[in-house]
C-alpha cells in the first residue's frame, strides 16, 4: 500500500509542479490571504482545455491544500520536495521504467518511515488466562480498591503527561522550497488547432501585410478576422507576429500598422478569460514590438 501512494504522490506532485508561484500572498488583512491565480497556472502548463485539472483547481479539497501549504514558512515535507525537483528528472524517469521503480520504492520506504520512526519498539503482550482459569479454587480473591490511592496514582499521571512535550518529534519550520517554474506539460498547445483553412488563411493575409501588397491583404483580411474568432487562429497570429519580430521587420507603414491594429484587437475582443496568460500575454509585448 506504501508503493500505491508514493505512484500518488508522485501523481499529485507532477499536475501541481510550479504552483508556488502562482500563489499571491495578500498582506493588507490581520492575517495574510493566500490567493492561487489559476488562470496563470493552467496556461502556463498548457491545460487551460484539460476538464479533469480544472475541476481539480475548483474543489474545496485543493481550496484546503491552498490555505494549508501556501504560506512561505511552515513545517516541510515529502511532498514539498518532489513538487521542488526539476521538471527533467521527472521526464528521465518516465522513459527509463528502472529507475521509475526505484524511485517509488524511495519514496514508498520514506513513507513507512514516516508512520514506523522507532522499527525495533517491542510491545509488551499480554496473555490470555486459560480456560476454566476463574473456577480454580486456590485462586486468591481480588482485594478491594482503595479510592485515595487510586485518586493520587491518577492525579500523578495527569500531572506527569501534562509536563511531557505533545510530540516526540518536534516540527521544523523552514523556507518552503519554491521549486522549478510552471513548465508546460503538454508542450506546444496544437491539440486545438481545428481548421487548417482558417489558420492558412490568417497566415497568408499577415505575409501579405508583411510583403506590403495591399491588394491581396484588402481581398483576405475579412475572412482571416473571421477566423481569429476561432482560439486557434488567434494562437496561430501571436506566432505570426512574434517571428516577423525575430526577422527585424517591425517597422511598418501607416497601412501595415492599422492593419496589424485591426487583427489584434479583434484577436482580444475574442479572446476569454483562460486565454489571460497565453494569447493576451503573448499579445502584449508584440504590441509595443511593432511601431510606424
Amino acid at each position: 500500500d506504501k508503493e500505491v501512494r508514493a505512484v500518488f504522490l508522485r501523481l499529485f506532485a507532477q499536475l501541481f509542479q510550479g504552483y508556488r508561484s502562482c500563489l499571491q500572498l495578500i498582506r493588507i488583512h490581520s492575517e495574510p490571504v493566500i490567493h492561487f491565480h489559476k488562470t496563470a497556472f493552467l496556461g502556463q502548463r498548457g491545460l487551460i482545455e484539460n476538464d479533469f485539472l480544472t475541476k481539480v483547481l475548483d474543489g474545496m479539497a485543493f481550496a484546503g491544500f491552498v490555505s494549508e501549504r501556501g504560506p512561505p514558512y511552515r513545517a516541510c515535507d515529502l511532498f514539498d520536495e518532489l513538487v521542488a525537483l526539476d521538471f527533467e528528472s521527472f521526464k528521465e524517469e518516465e522513459t527509463s521504467s528502472t529507475k521509475l521503480q526505484k524511485h517509488i520504492r524511495e519514496l514508498s520506504e520514506q513513507l513507512y518511515r514516516n508512520e514506523n520512526p522507532n522499527p525495533h519498539m517491542a510491545f509488551q503482550k499480554v496473555p490470555r488466562p486459560s480456560e476454566g482459569s476463574h473456577l480454580r479454587v486456590h485462586q486468591v480473591p481480588f482485594p478491594l480498591l482503595n479510592d485515595e490511592k487510586v485518586e493520587k496514582m491518577f492525579q500523578e499521571g495527569v500531572a506527569k503527561h501534562s509536563i511531557t512535550p505533545a510530540s516526540t518529534r518536534p516540527e521544523r519550520k523552514c523556507v518552503v522550497p519554491a521549486g522549478p517554474p510552471v513548465v508546460s506539460i503538454m508542450g506546444k498547445c496544437g491539440s486545438v488547432f481545428n481548421s487548417a483553412r482558417r489558420l492558412e488563411v490568417v497566415k497568408s493575409c499577415i505575409s501579405f501585410i508583411f510583403d506590403n501588397k495591399t491588394l491581396e491583404t484588402e481581398k483576405t483580411l475579412p475572412a482571416a478576422l473571421r477566423a481569429l474568432k476561432g482560439k486557434a487562429a488567434r494562437q496561430c497570429l501571436t506566432e505570426e507576429l512574434s517571428v516577423h519580430v525575430q526577422q527585424n521587420r517591425a517597422i511598418l507603414d501607416h497601412q501595415q500598422f492599422d492593419y496589424i491594429v485591426r487583427m489584434m484587437n479583434c484577436a482580444l475582443q475574442d479572446c476569454s478569460t483562460s486565454e489571460e496568460f497565453t494569447v493576451a500575454a503573448a499579445l502584449l509585448p508584440l504590441s509595443t514590438a511593432y511601431y510606424r
